[in-house]
């Protein structure tokens, strides 16, 4: 697999960054995302962190856009509170990231390396990039006869 380096979105991060400065307050909301929709529209969200386990970021924005109409999502970013910059999706988000939108471009930064890439920078790759040779939820799902 040969990683296709995109042109990041710099719009998208600056969106997420300004909800992380502006709406992350305290233990409960520390991750905000932002995704970009086939039709451009921006959609934001922070995570809501609980003991038992609440939803990151990238989740509550994918509910977020579908509560909008925005069904089909091209990109999409992650970042820290108190200026952490852009953090990786977690293992879970990128099971559902694939499930709902697999050729969506994730936007990693830092040292994580993508199969047949290089670590290091600000860079957009495909999601199956970040979660290679996984299982893929739709492959199992029994035809209705």
């Amino acid at each position: 697999m040969t990683t296709q380096a995109s042109r990041v979105d710099h719009e998208l991060i600056d969106a997420a960054a300004h909800v992380a400065r502006t709406r992350c307050r305290g233990d409960n909301h520390t991750i905000a995302a932002a995704a970009r929709a086939r039709d451009g529209r921006i959609v934001t969200g922070v995570n809501a962190y609980h003991f038992t386990g609440g939803p990151c970021a990238e989740l509550v924005v994918i509910g977020a856009a579908a509560a909008q109409g925005a069904n089909e999502l091209v990109t999409i970013v992650a970042v820290g509170d108190r200026d952490r910059g852009v953090v990786p999706p977690c293992g879970r988000c990128r099971q559902v990231l694939l499930d709902y939108f697999p050729d969506i471009e994730v936007i990693v930064e830092g040292a994580e390396r993508v199969e047949g890439g290089e670590g290091g920078g600000t860079r957009s790759v495909r999601i199956r990039e970040l979660l290679p040779v996984t299982y893929v939820w739709a492959d199992h799902q029994l035809d209705e006869q």
